[in-house]
């Protein structure tokens, strides 16, 4: 036996919308997406967020808002933003997936972690 469901214009138009916005509010990557710049701020001697999750071939800026110097160095020594001086910035681009820890060089108990995926 075969059931037909039908739906009211209302319920259509609910459904579609919907799955539209499941769609564009998954975080799933669209073709031809633009690689985005995430910001990290440096604050009362932490990274905030302490924890980002990215896209390959997006940047990290990391703004120091602190009196004191700071750096966001890889644990690896992979990357390393160089000094900040109060209101500076440095922005890096990953490409590589992976989850990379990292630290300040002068704060070394200022710690957190970033996660590039595919």
């Amino acid at each position: 036996m075969l059931v037909k469901r039908t739906y009211t214009r209302r319920q259509a138009g609910a459904l579609l919308g919907a799955g539209f916005a499941a769609l564009f509010l998954s975080g799933a990557p669209r073709a031809g997406e633009a690689p985005r710049t995430h910001k990290i701020d440096i604050r009362k001697f932490k990274f905030a967020p302490a924890a980002l999750i990215i896209k390959a071939g997006d940047s990290v800026e990391w703004t120091n808002h602190d009196i004191a110097p700071h750096t966001a160095t890889d644990e690896e020594g992979d990357w390393d933003t160089g000094t900040l001086s109060r209101s500076q910035s440095a922005t890096l681009t990953f490409k590589t997936p992976g989850t990379y820890s990292y630290f300040c060089a002068f704060h070394p108990q200022m710690t957190a972690t970033l996660t590039v995926e595919a």
